[in-house]
């Protein structure tokens, strides 16, 4: 054990000798994957007019361009006339439900949620910090649930939302969930469609960002939460939203909300209270780019040969410097943008911060779970995505160092 620790002390001194200046905290497309949707900046050239001969140039239209919403209707497991194509961002459409849910009653709601008492949400953990980060900023109370291979803990989550009335949500990143990769089985879509809860208005906040990001030959597929929750009696309970954010331009492209005929209306009359429609024009050129629901998995299997060998050099360094020694375990994901790296209990911060000294910055330890705080102080996001694959694998090697310096540091203070 004293041997590993001197060797991993040497190898971390020789790591911060080289003065790096690394940046794996987001998953954020490369450049050469912007590229890939670099003819969207020549569209939609002379053509201004939708399929309906709408004049994409005007105001209106506040549902969105039909023609894009057919293209992402079968992706994203909505009918047509329940989707809604909006903004850039699926996030702001989270938060704007979040908003109007606590300003104006929801279908269902016997009153706005900013009169309750109290307003609850379930978050599956590991999760996306940006969720908890609108539940932070809008007062939202946030519990805790365990991730399993399959999901979240449906025992967990069924006792407490039968229980507690005022848990009002849950949420969910379905299919290559962040950061761990699982895809939800067929049983945990299920049991949340089918589930008793204590308050009328619980909603399924299903952010299937990774609906058509495959990393592999599988293309894994997750059951129809929206028909489900129909045929169960709870139609209006999901939620469903997606975005083109890392299929064409991250930050410039076009966001999705499904839901039952209900909700939708609710969200459309809400929203057309701060705005008299969509970016119909970008909605337009994104829908004459991608032509149909084909062409989106044709131009992700492009990326996926741009993120995949980033994912197997993560992988195969993981394996080569960490495997056998006990001081960590992390997922093989199937998608997505993501690996979990999970350390020693009580070594996640300590491996960040090492890692920072030698100019390797990673997303903050805890981010994974509500406020920032993992109680084991596991959790590692690694996000393969943005670097060349030269600096990926010498981040890597750098994180591995920091384990190995950490991990047999804690052993020997035992």
């Amino acid at each position: 054990m004293v041997a590993h620790r001197d060797r991993a002390q040497r190898d971390y001194a020789e790591l911060v000798g080289r003065r790096l200046s690394l940046d794996l905290t987001r998953g954020k497309p490369a450049a050469d994957q912007l590229d890939l949707s670099a003819p969207l900046l020549a569209l939609p050239g002379d053509t201004y007019t939708s399929a309906k001969a709408v004049d994409c140039r005007n105001y209106g239209g506040l549902q969105g361009l039909r023609e894009l919403r057919e293209i992402f209707s079968e992706p994203l497991q909505v009918p047509v006339e329940q989707l809604v194509a909006a903004g850039n961002s699926s996030l702001e459409l989270m938060h704007d439900c979040l908003v109007h849910a606590l300003l104006s009653a929801m279908p269902g709601a016997k009153s706005r949620w900013v009169d309750e008492e109290r307003i609850a949400f379930l978050c599956p953990v590991p999760g996306y910090d940006r969720h908890f980060g609108v539940c932070e900023r809008l007062g939202v109370e946030m519990i805790p649930v365990p991730m399993t291979d399959q999901g979240p803990d449906m025992e967990v989550v069924e006792r407490l939302v039968t229980e507690d009335a005022s848990i009002k949500g849950i949420w969910c990143v379905p299919k290559y969930s962040n950061p761990d990769g699982i895809s939800y089985s067929d049983e945990v879509v299920a049991r949340l469609a089918a589930m008793s809860t204590a308050a009328p208005d619980f909603r399924i906040f299903w952010d299937n960002a990774y609906a058509v990001h495959h990393l592999t030959d599988e293309r894994v597929e997750i059951s129809d939460l929206l028909a489900a929750c129909a045929r169960n009696g709870h139609p209006d309970r999901a939620f469903v939203f997606g975005s083109t954010s890392k299929i064409t331009f991250a930050g410039s492209g076009v966001a999705f909300f499904g839901s039952s005929p209900d909700n939708v209306a609710w969200l459309l009359a809400n929203t057309a209270k701060r705005t008299i429609g969509p970016d119909k024009v970008n909605q337009l050129r994104h829908a004459l780019f991608l032509k149909g629901e084909a062409g989106v998995h044709a131009h992700m299997e492009l990326h996926r040969a741009k993120l995949r060998p980033k994912f197997d050099a993560v992988l195969r360094i993981l394996e080569a410097e960490l495997g056998g020694t006990g001081l960590a375990t992390w997922t093989e994901p199937k998608g997505g943008y993501f690996i979990t790296l999970k350390v020693l209990d009580g070594c996640a911060r300590a491996v960040v911060r090492r890692a920072a000294e030698a100019g390797i910055v990673l997303t903050p330890a805890g981010a994974t779970h509500p406020h920032g705080q993992d109680p084991d102080d596991s959790v590692i996001r690694i996000a393969p995505s943005f670097p060349t694959l030269d600096e990926l694998a010498q981040a890597i090697r750098g994180v591995t160092a920091c384990v190995r310096l950490v991990g047999y540091e804690k052993l020997l203070a035992r």
